[in-house]
């Protein structure tokens, strides 16, 4: 009998939040033969043209279909073995014109949207789901949503009584929320910045944060993706309109990252960590 090949499915709100948030994970898991698959809500229509190169005429106006091919360079760049898009429109940011648009995911019967993600669910049969947290320092209504419904999707999938015309029941093993964001890893890289005599780009951050009373996730896992970094890179800057290459994701060499911190963090939400110790493998205890 031939074992199932193992699949990770991963949960974002917009094209390039999956560059920004586990890609080197991903592209980790993918190279030792892990199924890897990306379920993203909305096309990004409202993104800004971050990168000055790509602010020209016509841009703007072919963003959805521009962000959805760069989607799919970076998963290619990746490994992603598919993407499914839910078609929801991007929400924009709080209190924002396009949170009213009633396509908007904010705005998302729960019940359908949370249907469409139990029928990936149960397609693909993942062990393993990662998703996103309460966003207490970035409350994008597209990204709390993801955290709303992904986390309802990954209970539902399994039970019979839930959205009976979506499949079979498949129940995951574990659910995971993406910690890429830290003190943690930000101070690591900020003190290692400075100690190289360079500018570290991560003073303000750390101030706003300290100001706003961030709430540092409970890292329960690290993924070791040294040898991934540079892939990690060339995928957001997949991400042509949303990315400035001299931007803040680069003033970090990739060598002091490697030296510094090369984790990805993760907190296990079900089932519930061993509080004694840190995982190194999503697919630890499995």
């Amino acid at each position: 009998m031939i074992d199932k090949q193992r699949c990770i499915l991963t949960l974002h709100a917009h094209p390039d939040d999956e560059s920004s948030k586990g890609a080197a994970t991903m592209a980790r898991y993918s190279d030792e033969g892990c199924r890897v698959v990306l379920v993203c809500a909305t096309g990004g229509e409202e993104g800004d043209v971050i990168n000055p190169r790509m602010d020209r005429p016509g841009i703007k106006e072919r963003m959805t279909e521009i962000r959805k091919a760069e989607l799919e360079t970076a998963c290619d760049i990746l490994g992603v073995a598919r993407v499914y898009m839910l078609g929801y429109r991007d929400s924009g940011m709080p209190d924002s014109d396009a949170n009213n648009r009633p396509e908007a995911f904010c705005n998302a019967d729960p019940v359908e949207a949370t249907a469409l993600i139990v029928e990936i669910i149960r397609a693909e049969r993942p062990e393993i789901v990662i998703g996103y947290d309460d966003s207490p320092g970035y409350p994008h209504p597209d990204h709390l949503r993801v955290n709303e419904l992904g986390d309802l999707a990954f209970h539902q999938a399994g039970d019979p009584e839930k959205h009976p015309g979506a499949g079979s029941p498949w129940r995951p093993s574990k659910l995971y929320h993406f910690a890429s964001f830290t003190m943690r890893r930000i101070s690591a890289l900020h003190e290692a910045a400075l100690a190289e005599g360079m500018v570290s780009p991560f003073a303000e951050r750390m101030e706003e944060w300290t100001k706003s009373g961030f709430t540092e996730p409970n890292i329960t896992t690290q993924i070791n993706v040294h040898d991934y970094i540079e892939l990690r890179n060339k995928a957001l800057l997949a991400h042509a309109t949303q990315i400035d290459p001299d931007g803040f994701w680069f003033a970090i060499p990739d060598e002091l990252q490697k030296k510094v911190y090369p984790w990805e963090d993760y907190t296990l939400v079900d089932p519930l960590p061993n509080p004694d110790r840190i995982e190194d493998d999503l697919f630890g205890g499995l």
